[in-house]
């Protein structure tokens, strides 16, 4: 009985250095979304003093920079924060952020963006302001990272969300480079230790689904191959959380 007592002991020992170990990790990942969640703000910064002067191929240039940093980002806005996410981002129902934007800029040839472009900036300011000590998880990350590739493949293969401006394929690769980077930061290693094979699939997924999107347009975009890497990589991920310990990630927001 002792003896197994201790074996226990150890074992649960080991499972505490291991969070631990994620948690450091995910800690990893905070100065990547600041600077993500930085561009972005300077992005919509630089588009509201633009539309301001009438600049519209400036303004149009600007809203493409924002949407860059935003969309590297978005492994952790819509599960850490989702009402600063729908404010910033909503879509289809686009009636404030950088969508209601874009149908100005690149829909209607108006730089009459204001209103949209001010709220913009200050709900960028906002959550940039609340990165410095926003609680991560690792669970929350992966959580993120599996709805994001879910996203890619799923929603955004067929047009995506910014149809209007036609940059609908750098949201996919600005999405990938996120996905990217978060695997590789905070779970590559953990799972690696655990399950090589698991951890170099996931690896060979993300890459696939990079190639892809490295198309020279959108109709070049070999959409089954596109979807086929998509879910392959969210089984993939789904398969290595019980490998982290984490609990295996569902394809719905929740608030973390």
């Amino acid at each position: 009985m002792r003896v197994a007592l201790c074996l226990l002991l150890f074992v649960l020992g080991l499972q505490r250095a291991d969070a631990a170990k994620l948690d450091d990790a995910a800690e990893r990942y905070r100065p990547y979304m600041i600077e993500a969640i930085g561009s972005a703000l300077a992005g919509a910064r630089d588009l509201r003093a633009r539309a301001a002067a009438k600049d519209l191929a400036g303004a149009k240039q600007a809203w493409i920079s924002a949407r860059a940093g935003w969309e590297r980002s978005e492994v952790f806005t819509a599960g850490f924060v989702p009402e600063l996410d729908a404010q910033i981002d909503a879509w289809p129902n686009a009636d404030s952020g950088f969508h209601a934007i874009e149908a100005k800029l690149f829909g209607a040839g108006s730089t009459d963006v204001d209103g949209f472009a001010s709220a913009l900036v200050e709900h960028l300011d906002s959550l940039h302001g609340k990165l410095q000590d926003m609680p991560l998880t690792p669970q929350g990350l992966l959580d993120g990272t599996v709805r994001l590739a879910y996203e890619v493949g799923e929603s955004k293969a067929d047009g995506g969300e910014s149809r209007i401006s036609g940059t609908s394929l750098d949201d996919m690769r600005n999405n990938l480079v996120g996905i990217d980077f978060a695997y590789r930061t905070i779970f590559a290693d953990a799972l690696k230790a655990v399950d090589a094979r698991l951890a170099d699939s996931a690896a060979t997924r993300i890459e696939q689904l990079k190639t892809i999107v490295a198309a020279k347009d959108l109709p070049h975009v070999d959409v089954v191959s596109l979807r086929r890497a998509s879910e392959e990589l969210v089984v993939v991920l789904q398969d290595a959380s019980a490998k982290l310990g984490l609990h295996q990630p569902t394809l719905e927001a929740k608030s973390q």
